[in-house]
């Protein structure tokens, strides 16, 4: 019975506390009702935010072995305490980064860096990356964070040695670069310099369909994706369990090995079936086959190149692609329009270049090619740019929907990213013949400069793209695109003096000389000595004779109005005292050389005129 009391007394009191917790609850915050409500926490007033916060402060290790927490608390728990560990250190780290970039930046000195000149200590390259990266913040802002007493030119020369020594490329390259790009955007160029560009396959829709091709090639265990929305036959491949240029599809002619780069020039080109299209640098026949496969095997596209060598890799291209419409021809370029001007319908250059633009599969350009060698190739892309325009038809018909004209179309393309070889050719191709730039019709790509330092170039050099491989994953290209309006030659006489090496323009033909007759006539001067109906300095002194040796020919000389010969005496001979002029004259001329007259320059030759005789000039 006193058992039974007890317990009936304790249930009492636990009756009261559960009245007396209700109570509190409505008085204040209504606290859990539900059936749960005994195991869930807080079991105290729930009135604030904080409490809760408070109840569930402690140890994850503490809460584990409450058996009171279920498995899914416990895991949004340590989720919790990841992350706000996470956010501390990015606090942390954010931090360290804005106190990083707005403190100033040592330079070293060149007392600091003379071991590394001397070559007695070599520096990481993960060193020369992070100085690469401090000189590029402070070049960024440089106000805030230049040391005193520094300029922009230390900085910038810093960068310069630091680029070619972590990528292993002249300096003089780096500072070409660097005028072209910028600091930054130069670090990124040659970083992407150093990383191979994917493998792209151009499908020969001659033999095969892309679809069919990729299928074929996806049972052989490649991983392809197709090149860019822009290209309909490009497909490129990451990761080939067998090499590419050796499957049965290749040997069958089903698809050509070629940069996505490449399929650029041919599509500004925009060749038509049935028209005669000219290639002026061919080999080894990846553009040439590509012009094919869009003329579907018809008109005429004729293939030349100056190397033999290479030609033969061409031949033997076109030939398993199945072309039929190519003629292959071995012959300089520039000279090609002597033969047959004016006889294309489209011309394509893609000149020789330094090859710039594709260091990442020729890292020997690094050290090989240096400014002149990019000056000498210059001077041979101008003669050849301007033999590709003479050799084109003039524009007749325009499709005012496409922007595509039937002919009179010339593509000038390079391998370089270089402004000397790019721009400048084609400023001096405007000024030279009677051409405008078009849109080349390509949706990406960045416009051509205008400006270059303290060179301005026309406006219209905007049309042209430049494309880059640490913008676009593709090798560095160049594409313009002109118009011949006609034959003659332009108007605009910027360059009045072909010091540029235009010499390949003067050829014998009578056709071709006559799309040059305006360039000839004013900006070339008749030279004395290549004209055969006047006398050289030296012809005009073997003519000059003693004064008695002439007098037979007294005469003759009267009436000539080229010369006033001294009249004899009336006896026939020489007085005593005209003997001693003479014989003082010859001693003379002994001693002096004698002077003649030089022929000025004349506009036109007349061939029946008597070559006159100079007239003597005393002492």
């Amino acid at each position: 019975d006193d058992d039974d009391d007890d317990d009936d007394d304790d249930d009492d009191d636990d009756e009261d506390d559960d009245n007396e917790d209700d109570n509190d609850g409505d008085s204040d915050t209504k606290g859990f009702t539900d059936e749960n409500s005994k195991w869930l926490k807080p079991k105290g007033k729930m009135g604030s935010t904080q409490q809760l916060l408070d109840s569930d402060s402690g140890s994850v290790a503490d809460d584990s072995d409450s058996e009171e927490e279920l498995e899914i608390e416990r895991k949004s728990r340590v989720l919790d305490a990841e992350m706000s560990q996470m956010e501390d250190e990015a606090r942390t780290e954010l931090a360290a980064t804005i106190a990083s970039h707005s403190s100033v930046y040592h330079l070293p000195t060149d007392a600091e860096t003379s071991h590394e000149r001397d070559g007695s200590t070599v520096v990481a390259p993960s060193d020369l990356r992070v100085r690469v990266d401090e000189v590029l913040g402070v070049l960024a802002d440089f106000r805030a964070r230049r040391e005193p007493g520094r300029s922009r030119v230390d900085y910038v020369a810093r960068l310069r040695s630091d680029l070619s020594e972590l990528h292993g490329i002249l300096p003089e390259l780096v500072d070409a670069f660097l005028d072209a790009f910028g600091p930054a955007e130069c670090a990124e160029f040659l970083k992407a310099g150093d990383v191979p560009r994917p493998v792209v396959l151009r499908t020969n829709t001659l033999r095969a369909r892309r679809k069919d091709l990729a299928r074929a090639l996806m049972r052989r265990g490649a991983r392809l994706d197709p090149l860019a929305p822009w290209s309909k036959v490009g497909i490129v491949v990451y990761e080939s369990s067998v090499p590419v240029g050796a499957t049965p599809e290749y040997l069958a002619g089903h698809y050509m090995l070629q940069a996505a780069s490449s399929l650029c020039p041919v599509m500004a080109l925009a060749p038509r079936p049935h028209e005669k299209i000219l290639d002026l640098s061919s080999a080894p026949g990846g553009k040439t086959s590509y012009i094919c496969q869009l003329m579907k095997n018809t008109g005429c596209v004729v293939a030349n190149d100056l190397s033999s060598e290479r030609q033969k890799a061409t031949v033997a291209n076109l030939h398993r692609l199945g072309v039929k419409n190519a003629i292959v021809t071995i012959r300089d370029g520039r000279t090609f329009a002597q033969s047959d001007p004016a006889g294309f319908d489209r011309v394509l250059l893609d000149a020789p270049c330094s090859g710039l633009g594709v260091i990442s599969r020729d890292q020997s350009v690094k050290l090989r090619r240096t400014m002149a060698d990019v000056r000498r190739t210059t001077h041979l892309q101008k003669e050849l740019l301007l033999a590709a325009i003479d050799a084109a038809k003039v524009a007749n018909t325009h499709d005012d929907k496409d922007n595509v004209h039937t002919n009179g179309v010339v593509i000038y393309s390079t391998c370089s990213v270089t402004v000397e070889e790019n721009e400048e050719v084609v400023d001096y191709a405007l000024g030279k013949r009677n051409v405008k730039l078009l849109d080349t019709q390509l949706d990406f790509g960045k416009p051509g400069m205008t400006k270059y330092k303290h060179k301005r170039f026309h406006p219209s050099l905007s049309l042209t793209r430049r494309f880059y491989p640490h913008v676009h994953n593709m090798d560095g290209f160049y594409v313009a695109k002109f118009k011949k309006i006609d034959h003659h030659t332009s108007k605009n006489k910027n360059k009045n003096k072909d010091g540029d090496g235009n010499q390949g323009e003067n050829h014998n033909n009578e056709k071709y000389n006559a799309t040059i007759t305006m360039e000839v006539e004013k900006e070339e001067k008749i030279k004395p000595a290549e004209n055969p109906n006047i006398k050289t300095n030296t012809e005009i002194k073997s003519i000059m004779k003693p004064r008695d040796e002439r007098r037979s020919s007294h005469s003759d000389d009267k009436s000539d109005k080229g010369g006033e010969a001294r009249r004899p005496s009336a006896k026939g001979g020489k007085s005593a005292k005209g003997k001693k002029r003479t014989a003082a004259a010859l001693k003379d001329k002994k001693k002096h050389k004698s002077k003649t007259l030089s022929v000025p320059p004349v506009k036109k030759v007349n061939t029946s005129a008597k070559v006159t005789k100079p007239r003597r000039i005393k002492k």
